[in-house]
C-alpha cells in the first residue's frame, strides 16, 4: 500500500473525489485537522515579489473579497530572493495545515526544475489559478513582418535568426521564444536580454531588436499609437483587444506563452481544507472587483480556474520548461 503520510500533488488529485477523509479504508493524513473549523485564524499568503509588483497586486486583489468569504484576516508574507526560492523555502518550513499557501509563477517552477530548492513539482499542489496573461509576438510598425509565415521566413533568411528581446537567459520569455521557434520549423533565433518589459518595448520601438514576446497590456499603448505591430498571439484563443491577430495554434503551430500566477500549497494539507481554499479563492476572483482587475490587464474571466485545470497547467509548464532548459543547456 502506498505511503500517504506526505501525499504529492498526484496523490491528492487521485483522492480529491472521495469524501469524509477516508479512501478505500485508508485514513488521510492530518485527520485531526478535519475536525476543526477552517479557517479559524489568519491566512498567510507567501509571495516572492515586493510591494507593487504584479504578484503582490494580484494577491491583494484576490484578498479584497476573499477576506469576507473566509471571514478571517489574510496577510501577505513577502519572502524575496532567488526568484521564488526563498518563498518556497519559507513555505516548506511551515505547518501543512492550510493556513499558509503561496502565490506562484513560472519562476517558482523554474527553481524546482533547476534543483535550487529541496522540493519536487509533485509537492506543489495548485489551489486556483489567478491570471493567465496571454502574450503576442510584436514587431516595429515599419517591419516587413506582418504574419506568422513572415516571422518564419525572416528567421531563416538572417544568419543566426531574428534578434528577440527578452528579460534574461533561461527565464520564462526565453523559454517561450525557444518553444515557439522550435515548433515553427525549428527556425534559428538570437536573444537580446534586457532588465524588464519596459526596456524591451522601448528597444523594440526603436528598432534595436527585430521582435519580442509581450504581454498584451505591456504593448497595448504602443499598438494603439501605431508604434508596434502585433502579428501572432501565443494564446489558446484570440486576444480580445486585438481580435484581428490570429493565434499561432490556428495556423498550425502549437505554441503558447503567457504570464501565469496562481495559488498553491505544499503537499500534506488535508483535502477538505484544500477544497475550502479552492472554493473561496475561485469565488473571490469571480467577483466583479477582481474581474475588473483582469480586464484592465487585457485578461478574461477564463484566467480563473480551480484545482483540476490549474494542476494540469502547472504540469504542462513544468514539462515544457524542463525540456526547453535542457535543450538550451541550462540544466
Amino acid at each position: 500500500m502506498k505511503d500517504l503520510s506526505n501525499p504529492t500533488r498526484r496523490d491528492f488529485l487521485g483522492l480529491a473525489a472521495a469524501a469524509g477523509g477516508v479512501v478505500g479504508g485508508v485514513s488521510l493524513p492530518h485527520a485531526a485537522f478535519a475536525q476543526e473549523a477552517f479557517p479559524s485564524k489568519t491566512l498567510n499568503v507567501v509571495t516572492h515579489a515586493g510591494p507593487g509588483g504584479g504578484t503582490d497586486i494580484t494577491t491583494r486583489m484576490m484578498m479584497l473579497r476573499a477576506r469576507r468569504i473566509f471571514k478571517q484576516d489574510m496577510v501577505v508574507v513577502s519572502k524575496r530572493g532567488g526568484s521564488g526560492a526563498a518563498a518556497l523555502m519559507y513555505a516548506n518550513g511551515q505547518a501543512r495545515d492550510g493556513y499558509t499557501f503561496l502565490t506562484i509563477t513560472q519562476s517558482h517552477i523554474f527553481q524546482i526544475i533547476q534543483k535550487k530548492v529541496p522540493l519536487t513539482i509533485d509537492q506543489v499542489v495548485g489551489i486556483a489559478r489567478a491570471t493567465d496573461d496571454p502574450t503576442v509576438i510584436a514587431v516595429p510598425t515599419k517591419s516587413p513582418i506582418s504574419s506568422l509565415q513572415d516571422v518564419i521566413r525572416a528567421s531563416a533568411e538572417v544568419d543566426g535568426g531574428l534578434k528577440w528581446g527578452t528579460t534574461f537567459a533561461g527565464g520564462a520569455d526565453h523559454v517561450g521564444i525557444h518553444n515557439f521557434c522550435k515548433k515553427a520549423d525549428n527556425v534559428p533565433y538570437t536573444i537580446v536580454p534586457f532588465q524588464g518589459g519596459g526596456d524591451i518595448v522601448t528597444s523594440l520601438v526603436g528598432g534595436n531588436v527585430d521582435v519580442a514576446i509581450l504581454n498584451y497590456a505591456e504593448g497595448e499603448s504602443q499598438f494603439d499609437a501605431g508604434d508596434l505591430k502585433p502579428v501572432v498571439a501565443l494564446s489558446a484563443e484570440r486576444i480580445a483587444g486585438i481580435p484581428d491577430v490570429p493565434t499561432a495554434a490556428e495556423q498550425g503551430v502549437e505554441a503558447y506563452a503567457s504570464t501565469v500566477r496562481g495559488f498553491a500549497a505544499l503537499s500534506g494539507v488535508p483535502e477538505d481544507r484544500m477544497k475550502i481554499l479552492q472554493d473561496g479563492l475561485v469565488s473571490a476572483m469571480k467577483h466583479s472587483a477582481y474581474q475588473s482587475y483582469l480586464e484592465s490587464g487585457g485578461m478574461t474571466s477564463a484566467s480563473v480556474v480551480g484545482m483540476d485545470e490549474w494542476n494540469a497547467h502547472i504540469e504542462r509548464i513544468f514539462v515544457e520548461s524542463e525540456t526547453a532548459l535542457k535543450e538550451l543547456g541550462l540544466i
